[in-house]
């Protein structure tokens, strides 16, 4: 175990768990022994780093106590663990896989943060959507829209009314008043929304995924909001989901088989400069 000397923090915390009184206790020539559990044993020097600067003795007491209880209970659960290990359970050989797993990790990490590039341009989207189209059909019906829920009673009806119907000129006025009094707005046409998500925020059974293509532009009223709502586009279940849908999904496949190739070639290069070393050698 490492030793330490005690600053006036740790003085006043070990003072608390000392069953000695201010005046008789002395600071031990070695580590404090907190707890021991069979053969392992917890030392305050263990705690080293995790009492924030400025921590009063108190709460350094408690800290300590709360991270000992802890520590009794995990120790324990470990002994029993290692008095019921398997017999054909080779424990060494785990740590030495796992210990190469953690560093090839770490060095794969370091490499693709070097080497991969992140960038995914438009046209490297369009062409995987191109090509991988087919294996995105929706599971759910999808459309384009524009929606306003407003809180009743509606704030400027009329400014309201007007604004709805002539967001087509202009939609930035629309746009600024459902920032200031609609409970929720969707005023993004590019942009693709599941029909379920929307039908969630009208009255039931106002939209669904089978009236869906039937709405276009209308506006309806209940007892708690004002709701607007028109319809450019509907994609059903099981077509293809278009590619402003599927983007960032898409861009993160596109990165993950970079990432694959950038891996695979270092590999490659690698192997083949040690072959040329002579530092592989094979026996069969």
């Amino acid at each position: 175990m490492r030793r330490i000397r005690f600053s006036v923090l740790f003085l006043g915390v070990l003072l608390g768990l000392s069953s000695c009184t201010a005046g008789d206790w002395e600071a031990p020539a070695e580590d404090q022994l907190l707890a021991k559990v069979h053969n392992k044993a917890l030392y305050i020097s263990d705690m080293e780093g995790m009492f924030p600067e400025g921590t009063s003795g108190k709460d350094s007491t408690i800290i300590i106590q709360m991270f000992t209880n802890r520590w009794m209970r995990e120790a324990l659960l470990l002994h029993e663990a290692e008095q019921n290990i398997p017999g054909d359970l080779n424990i060494d050989k785990l740590v030495r896989d796992y210990r190469a797993s953690l560093i090839r990790h770490n060095y794969e990490k370091i490499l693709v943060q070097e080497l991969l590039d992140s960038t995914v341009t438009d046209e490297q989207l369009a062409e995987f959507y191109e090509r991988n189209k087919q294996q995105y059909q929706l599971e759910t019906p999808i459309v384009r829209c524009y929606f306003v829920k407003v809180p009743m009673p509606v704030p400027e009806a009329n400014e309201l009314r007007q604004l709805w119907n002539n967001k087509q000129e202009d939609l930035k006025p629309l746009v600024d008043y459902c920032s200031r009094h609609a409970e929720a707005y969707l005023l993004t046409d590019s942009m693709w929304y599941k029909v379920e998500d929307i039908a969630r925020e009208m009255p039931k059974g106002t939209v669904t995924a089978d009236n869906i293509s039937a709405k276009q532009d209308f506006s309806q009223r209940d007892d708690e909001y004002q709701y607007y709502f028109k319809v450019f586009e509907v994609k059903n279940r099981k077509d293809i989901a278009p590619l402003s849908y599927i983007k960032g999904q898409a861009r993160k496949v596109i990165l993950r088989n970079r990432k694959e190739k950038l891996l695979e070639d270092k590999i490659e290069a690698m192997y083949q400069r040690e072959l040329r070393r002579n530092n592989i050698k094979t026996y069969y």
